[in-house]
């Protein structure tokens, strides 16, 4: 019957997952490695600005899974910023859409040089499950040019500080200047 699940629900404790389990060691080491790479390219720490080309949020909560306290994204010396013009990645989440496309374009330009652009998400690569529809324009490549591609629906934050890592590692001299 509905009503003894519905109360047993309603007066029980809420059930929630355990913090992933990760080494002090492991952590040192990452820290290590993110400050490092972000100082030696940009000579600071790293700024993100999201962009959401409208998606359906799955890939913003992991975006925002980035700053609670399990995975605390300061502490590596990346942060999230308001504007795109204090950003040195935009990070693009959703499938391109005809609505957003100009916005995603004065984002671009507004981003100083250097900047990276990472898709994160199936969507953002190549429109996801959203591809065909008539109000959706395909991937974030449609409108700006992509640097790093962070695959799955949604990539979990471990992934996207892989990648964030990954892109500050990489062995190309210097971020794209836009031209």
């Amino acid at each position: 019957m509905l009503w003894p699940k519905l109360a047993r629900n309603l007066l029980g404790r809420p059930v929630t997952a355990a913090a992933p389990a990760v080494s002090d060691e492991a952590v040192a080491a990452l820290v290590a490695r993110l400050e490092g790479a972000a100082r030696a390219r940009l000579g600071r720490s790293l700024a993100i600005r999201a962009v959401d080309c409208g998606s359906c949020n799955g890939c913003e909560l992991e975006l925002n899974a980035l700053q609670n306290p399990v995975h605390d994204l300061e502490r590596f010396g990346l942060r999230f910023v308001a504007s795109p013009r204090h950003a040195d990645v935009l990070m693009l989440t959703g499938p391109l859409t005809r609505n957003m496309r100009e916005a995603l374009e004065h984002a671009y330009a507004a981003t100083p040089d250097p900047k990276w652009v990472v898709a994160v998400g199936d969507c953002a690569v190549d429109g996801g499950v959203f591809k065909g529809s008539y109000a959706v324009e395909g991937g974030a490549g449609a409108a700006v040019p992509v640097d790093l591609i962070i695959p799955g629906c949604p990539p979990a934050p471990e992934q996207l500080l892989a990648g964030l890592l990954s892109l500050l590692e990489a062995e190309t001299e210097t971020p794209r200047a836009s031209s």
